[in-house]
């Protein structure tokens, strides 16, 4: 499973791609704003430094519009853009534009296998069901990936499942066990995926044995 990064933070950026877990990243104007920064310099810089698919979101609402923003971005940033465009039915009207343009897209705010279903109809590159924004609704997150992951083995389709708003390390291994294609992390889910108190028990038994040995 392909790992993204759910952030415009650079400094998290770099740690992670670092260590060589990022396949890629997903932004969206929230995100951007929170860094209190130029959004067009942040960009510039997350291209830099991950070189895999990264979501540029367009805030306009109508095809044109939507169509016209990812013709730009993808001429701004190059070949790894993936413009996120909302599941309306303007925004499955760009997605189809997009696909017949060769610009990727990822299909964004999705919430049931039926959306899933019609972006992929559309021929959305990614989309993205938000799972934990079902959870504090009171669904089941993960069932919705397991109902596109079913519907998209069983007709073929090319649309890869990004499964979304991750609110903690379950949320990852479930995605993994029932074969979604990527996870977009917070920072802060990512920092809890490779620690675990075990291993700090292990390490500091490991150097207190070896201080005992060159004693």
């Amino acid at each position: 499973m392909k790992l993204f990064i759910d952030t415009a933070e650079i400094s998290d950026i770099k740690k992670f791609n670092d260590m060589g877990i990022i396949d890629g990243c997903t932004t969206n104007p929230s995100l951007i704003l929170k860094s209190g920064r130029n959004p067009e310099e942040v960009l510039k810089e997350i291209f830099k430094i991950v070189k895999g698919p990264i979501s540029v979101e367009t805030v306009k609402e109508d095809a044109k519009g939507m169509f016209a923003d990812a013709k730009a971005f993808h001429k701004k940033y190059g070949e790894w853009t993936a413009v996120k465009i909302p599941m309306t039915a303007e925004g499955l009207k760009a997605i189809r534009l997009c696909a017949k343009a060769g610009i990727k897209t990822n299909c964004t705010l999705v919430f049931s296998a039926n959306q899933a279903l019609l972006a992929a109809k559309a021929g959305a590159t990614y989309v993205s069901p938000f799972i934990g924004r079902l959870d504090d609704a009171g669904h089941d997150g993960m069932e919705i990936i397991q109902q596109i992951t079913a519907i998209y083995d069983n007709y073929g389709f090319k649309t890869e499942i990004i499964v979304a708003s991750v609110r903690n390390p379950l949320h990852v291994l479930d995605a993994a066990m029932m074969g979604a294609h990527i996870a977009t992390i917070p920072p802060k889910v990512l920092d809890l995926l490779y620690k675990h108190p075990l291993t700090d028990v292990g390490i500091k038994k490991f150097l207190d044995d070896w201080k005992k040995v060159k004693k």
